[in-house]
């Protein structure tokens, strides 16, 4: 139906009850928020029965019909084919779900002889949702059946109301005060998607795999809120130029502008020391650390985050000097573990591909990333005790990610205005 559609409306049935069936032969028009199809059945046989009405809406998943195979065309054989047919949705919602469903645990009736399809006794084994609960479940399916998004809904409303315990749960708890898990829903599966003719189809290297992993589960776990700062950097570009080649002379090494930038973060940090932060469940765990992760692009155009530990003890040489070692190595594929473990913030230069801003995704487990921008000449309003006037000025915008369930608007944003100030107050005067 697409890659985000999850329902659709029943609008023409284009067989009725008794009547034979091609396979591929079109069965039923349906309508969703996209377009209008044709469905084509997947079997050929005799229609017995029209689970959903027309005007009526199912969801992505849901069996609208049942066909028989075996040449009968009465009602009465529903039942001899139903194991057959239950086989089937079992089958059909396997590849739907690209998952192995086992609901084995849970009966396909309730006691109140709901009937509760293969993915949804899954989706609740799975959350440790017990018949009891299941049952306590207002479906809005067929007569009153649960379907996928009745037990979704249920699950994300279920924080607001008492939890359910059991008496197995209550004799396995720990004695202990037990911390509450993040989990990303094991439910949530991307789309298939069929190629097209002359379409290359490229499978991901094992790296890439991990990113695509990390990214999903960091946007699932932290709701992201991004706050922007134009800093004036002229001082700092024009300190550079001046600077670079002595610098290079003095200790054998490049200055860029990262290790000034990650300098200014680091001085941040220590105003606003609970940007330097993880949370694991409930808990907020204050890092004593100043960890600074820069995410690197990599040849084979991954990206990696080596980390400078103890960023907030080394002068600015000494952050230049971890800079483009780190750097140097995850070029030629020469980090360590230990390189890549134990950041506590992250900034990422999207400046360096010509982009002037970005929305960062966080670095799980932390809880904040700065993305900085290009550095580009625009013209500004320049306050002097003579008057105001224009001029060209070195500007870049800082995009500032963090996790909205620690860090409010507040300091979120107080903090990054902190980084553009410490920017924009670089003495060009400065030794190094």
């Amino acid at each position: 139906m697409g890659e985000s559609v999850t329902e659709a409306t029943i609008t023409n049935w284009l067989k009725n009850v008794g009547d034979k069936v091609e396979i591929d032969e079109p069965l039923v028009e349906v309508a969703t928020d996209k377009v209008d199809n044709e469905l084509p059945s997947e079997a050929g046989g005799i229609l017995i029965k029209q689970l959903f009405e027309k005007d009526q809406v199912a969801q992505v998943g849901d069996v609208i019909a049942i066909i028989s195979t075996d040449g009968t065309d009465t009602v009465d054989s529903a039942p001899s084919a139903a194991s057959v047919v239950e086989e089937t949705i079992a089958s059909a919602q396997i590849i739907t779900e690209n998952n192995s469903i086992d609901s084995e645990d849970l009966e396909k009736n309730g006691p109140s002889g709901k009937f509760y399809s293969p993915l949804v006794r899954s989706i609740a084994e799975k959350e440790g949702i017990g018949m009891n609960e299941l049952e306590s479940i207002s479906g809005t399916g067929q007569g009153g059946r649960v379907t996928k998004k009745d037990i979704l809904l249920h699950i994300e409303n279920r924080g607001s109301s008492p939890t359910v315990v059991t008496a197995k749960s209550v004799a396995e708890a720990p004695k202990a005060t037990v911390t509450q898990e993040t989990v990303v829903p094991s439910y949530i599966k991307g789309p298939i998607v069929v190629p097209n003719p002359g379409d290359e189809i490229i499978e991901m290297d094992r790296m890439r795999k991990l990113i695509a992993d990390h990214m999903v589960m960091s946007v699932h776990v932290a709701p992201h809120v991004t706050s922007y700062v134009e800093a004036d950097v002229t001082n700092i570009v024009n300190w550079r130029n001046k600077v670079k080649g002595d610098f290079f002379k003095r200790e054998n090494e490049n200055i860029t502008f990262t290790p000034i930038f990650i300098e200014a973060i680091v001085k941040a940090i220590k105003d606003f020391p609970m940007i330097n932060v993880s949370i694991s469940g409930t808990t907020i765990i204050k890092r004593k650390d100043i960890n600074i992760g820069m995410a690197t692009a990599l040849p084979s155009g991954n990206l990696i985050v080596p980390v400078i530990k103890k960023a907030d003890r080394l002068n600015l040489v000494g952050i230049t000097k971890a800079v483009n070692e780190l750097a140097n190595n995850a070029r030629n594929n020469k980090l360590k573990p230990e390189d890549i473990q134990g950041g506590t913030f992250t900034v990422t230069n999207v400046g360096t591909f010509g982009n002037v801003m970005g929305t960062p995704i966080i670095n799980q487990p932390q809880v904040a990333i700065l993305a900085v921008g290009a550095i580009r000449k625009v013209p500004a309003v320049i306050e002097t005790p003579d008057g105001d006037f224009i001029g060209i000025r070195q500007k870049m915008f800082l995009s500032h990610s963090y996790d909205h369930r620690v860090v409010d608007g507040s300091l979120g944003g107080q903090f990054v205005r902190r980084v553009a100030d410490y920017l924009e107050q670089f003495d060009v005067n400065r030794e190094f």
